[in-house]
């Protein structure tokens, strides 16, 4: 079964509490305090895997989470670190959050990504012995992990893309092209799933060819096949539109039938029409005069769209239709990859009072506390796009003002939990 869309609930483990001890011997009555950090929580992790074609297994699945880092121990010993929760999902698929719908992140051909890191494991009492304080009773908590959830979609990494009706003849092409063995039958919707194959021939560098079910009038809003496989197109750098020349059972004018796909198309996406498409007369093997073609190709030359004639069933005109799409390739090389999104707004559950600016003994400036732990995680802070909107975020927050306030000056030293930043006005 072919699934191409899932939600599920993804969790980063919890990091380790810090750990109370003393160290006792013989003959030392007063030993330090000796209590190890915890271990920091696993972190959450997407990778791509061409083994993994379709999204079924999230059906089954909907809770995913790391492990938790185990507790600090005597004698400065750190606790483990949790797991890390690696998760295989297809080339293509494209994460997002589900509150907001915004894209986390586009997985290609070969990708991997932390989505959630695991939470920082608490410092045992040995890290608060001071000249005054030699015997601390108390250690730091471990920090929770993080969770939200996250919608899974798969849009096929193809370089061509055959749209058109149902029935027009698009499983067959696909079939005669490469070595794909899509299911061929006389009535719509026989193809219930997009089926990929390898161009491979004398045209130029082999390319991957898609065949895209289930369009029809209303597509995009949902009528029919066609809206759940829409998105697959997205990727596409060519549409092969494919029109029967001759539509002896639905009597449908080519031109109208080319009018009404581009019309979901627009409506799904305006960007899809500004790709290079390629209009294809399929079972030209019917037609018993050309003339009837005049009004597509007027239309087609309106538009600056190529008209080809073939007739996929006896294998004619393929050749050529072939030879256009891997010459528009050459042109566009670099594969379509959607951009994460960064926020425009800090999150509602981010208040000041989550964050704590201060001073630490050796002049270091410690900005810490849940507010500043969520957004790291909303964050991707090696990101240039996403850093500058953490800058913003601390602006906007009075963070930086609170630490001009603590007397930061050009090049002291800004710790965020694992973060560590030099400050520059």
């Amino acid at each position: 079964m072919f699934v191409d869309n899932a939600k599920v609930r993804i969790q980063s483990g919890d990091g380790g509490h810090g750990h109370i001890g003393f160290y006792k011997a013989r003959y030392v009555p007063n030993g330090g305090p000796n209590g190890g950090d915890g271990g920091n929580g696993g972190n959450v992790i997407f990778y791509t895997s061409t083994g993994v074609n379709t999204l079924m297994d999230f059906r089954n699945r909907r809770l995913y989470k790391a492990e938790d880092g185990v507790k600090g121990g005597n004698f400065n010993r750190t606790g483990a670190t949790g797991k890390d929760l690696e998760i295989a999902i297809p080339q293509g698929t494209i994460i997002k959050d589900a509150a907001t719908g915004r894209i986390i992140a586009d997985m290609g051909k070969s990708a991997r990504r932390v989505l959630l890191k695991g939470g920082r494991g608490g410092r045992g009492n040995q890290h608060f012995a001071t000249p005054t304080r030699q015997a601390p009773k108390f250690s730091e908590d471990g920090k929770p992990g993080r969770a939200m959830e996250v919608i899974l979609e798969l849009r096929l990494i193809a370089d061509a893309g055959i749209i058109g009706f149902p029935n027009a003849g698009k499983s067959t092409l696909l079939s005669m092209v490469t070595n794909a063995k899509p299911k061929i039958a006389g009535y719509q919707f026989t193809t219930l799933s997009p089926n990929l194959g390898v161009v491979r021939g004398e045209w130029g560098a082999d390319f991957v060819l898609a065949d895209i079910p289930g369009l029809i009038e209303g597509a995009s809003e949902g009528i029919g096949l066609g809206h759940d496989f829409l998105r697959h197109i997205e990727r596409t750098k060519v549409l092969i539109h494919v029109v029967e020349a001759i539509d002896l059972e639905n009597e449908r004018d080519p031109v109208e039938a080319v009018k009404a796909i581009n019309s979901e198309l627009e409506s799904y996406n305006p960007e899809l029409l500004r790709r290079p498409q390629i209009i294809v007369a399929n079972k030209m093997d019917l037609v018993g005069d050309d003339e009837i073609l005049n009004p597509l190709k007027a239309f087609c030359e309106e538009n600056g769209w190529p008209l080809f004639t073939a007739s996929a069933a006896t294998n004619t005109g393929l050749s050529d239709i072939m030879k256009a799409v891997s010459e528009i390739l050459a042109k566009y090389p670099e594969d379509i990859i959607f951009e994460a999104e960064e926020e425009d707004f800090v999150p509602e559950e981010v208040i000041e009072e989550d964050i704590i600016v201060e001073k630490d003994d050796e002049g270091i400036f410690i900005v810490e506390g849940p507010g500043i732990e969520r957004m790291i995680g909303y964050t991707t802070m090696v990101d240039e796009k996403g850093f500058a909107y953490f800058q913003r975020f601390m602006r906007e927050k009075g963070i930086i003002a609170r630490l001009e306030e603590l007397g930061i000056v050009e090049g002291d030293t800004v710790q965020m939990y694992e973060y560590e930043f030099d400050y520059y006005p």
